[in-house]
């Protein structure tokens, strides 16, 4: 049986949730060489819509943010009419989309990105990870730092991608501070060597991040941006140093974020649950939660506990484009296929069978 929590509906700056689910940000490897989002990519969301906010894979806001192949872009105007099409196809499911942007930084290679140009980053340390290629696994370069007007200029890029993302029809965006990419570098002193305003101290290396922030929220509205972050999370070779660390730097992160009145503050939990709940009592709109290892009877925990106001779902939603009616229903979820989900086409994309009607 699952919560009565899950299915109350929830204001969303300017939108109303039906329940508090949603679909969390997953990369699918879909779009098209030059990063236009396919037809399928329209059809694979509007078969999620029921889940009401649908919070698209990573999306890069120029060539430089680009880390994979055949991941979208929202920064030409052949993208802008790719997303328009997934847009539409969700708001005439009832739905709504949030558009990630996702500047990956040093998590790259030049025979991934159109300009094939060396990766950029907070400083010129290499990940030292495996990164899949067309020609096969390869390690992540040494990247180049970033300059101050260079910093500069890729706020420009966020702000620009925010805007196109709107005039696609988005609803809103999600910024990506988490998981290894660029603003996570930023915050974390193994990956940010810097000695100028944007390293050193906690509050340096928070500094991009707010700025890109601020920024998107000046150019589309606070009520359509929401931010993803993932505190102490290791991913891309970061190292962000002890619990006590971790918590100083996000506490003050989140905190001066909460000034701009975000729309939501999505984070990808690891299981420091008093550090959540600070985050909880300094945020003044909506947290989503995610967590890994949940299983169907776990999905309202956070939300049941009161540390959570949404519960994003990845993995479930994948594989079953009616995870809400089987969620309402108690029926049996359809299993991932690991196999199918980077390879393109539809075949563990759009093909994920739904409950049989009657």
């Amino acid at each position: 049986m699952t919560s009565s929590s899950l299915w109350q509906p929830l204001p969303l700056g300017r939108l109303e949730l039906p329940h508090r689910l949603a679909l969390a940000p997953m990369t699918r490897n879909r779009a098209a060489p030059d990063g236009t989002p396919s037809e399928l990519s329209a059809e694979y969301y509007a078969q999620r819509a029921s889940l009401g906010l649908l919070i698209t894979e990573g999306t890069q806001p120029s060539e430089d943010g680009q880390g994979y192949v055949n991941t979208p872009g929202a920064y030409t105007p052949a993208h802008v009419e790719g997303w328009r099409k997934v847009a539409d196809a969700v708001h005439e499911k009832g739905g709504h989309l949030f558009i990630q942007l996702m500047h990956v930084g040093r998590i790259s290679h030049p025979d991934n990105t159109p300009h094939h140009r060396q990766p950029v980053a907070p400083s010129a340390i290499s990940a030292e990870q495996d990164i899949y290629t067309p020609t096969g696994p390869q390690k992540t370069p040494v990247p180049r730092e970033l300059s101050v007007e260079d910093i500069q200029g890729v706020i420009g890029e966020f702000r620009h991608a925010a805007a196109s993302a709107i005039a696609a029809g988005a609803d809103g965006v999600e910024i990506h501070a988490a998981n290894g990419y660029l603003l996570h570098q930023f915050l974390a002193p193994n990956a940010n060597q810097r000695t100028d305003s944007y390293g050193g101290s906690i509050e340096n290396r928070a500094r991009f991040v707010i700025e890109v922030a601020r920024a998107i929220a000046d150019e589309i509205g606070a009520d359509r941006t929401g931010i993803r972050i993932s505190p102490a999370f290791p991913l891309g070779g970061l190292d962000e140093g002890d619990t006590e660390a971790v918590r100083a730097q996000y506490r003050y992160l989140v905190g001066e974020l909460a000034r701009l009145n975000l729309v939501y503050l999505h984070v990808h939990h690891l299981g420091d649950d008093e550090l959540l709940r600070s985050f909880r009592e300094a945020w003044p709109t909506a947290v989503l939660v995610v967590r890994y290892g949940r299983d169907r009877d776990g999905i309202a925990a956070d939300i049941d506990a009161g540390l959570a106001d949404v519960a994003p779902l990845g993995r479930f939603a994948l594989a079953n484009p009616d995870v809400v009616e089987r969620l309402q229903q108690g029926a049996p979820f359809n299993e991932v296929d690991p196999a199918t989900l980077y390879t393109g086409g539809a075949n563990g994309y759009t093909d994920y069978p739904v409950l049989t009607r009657a």
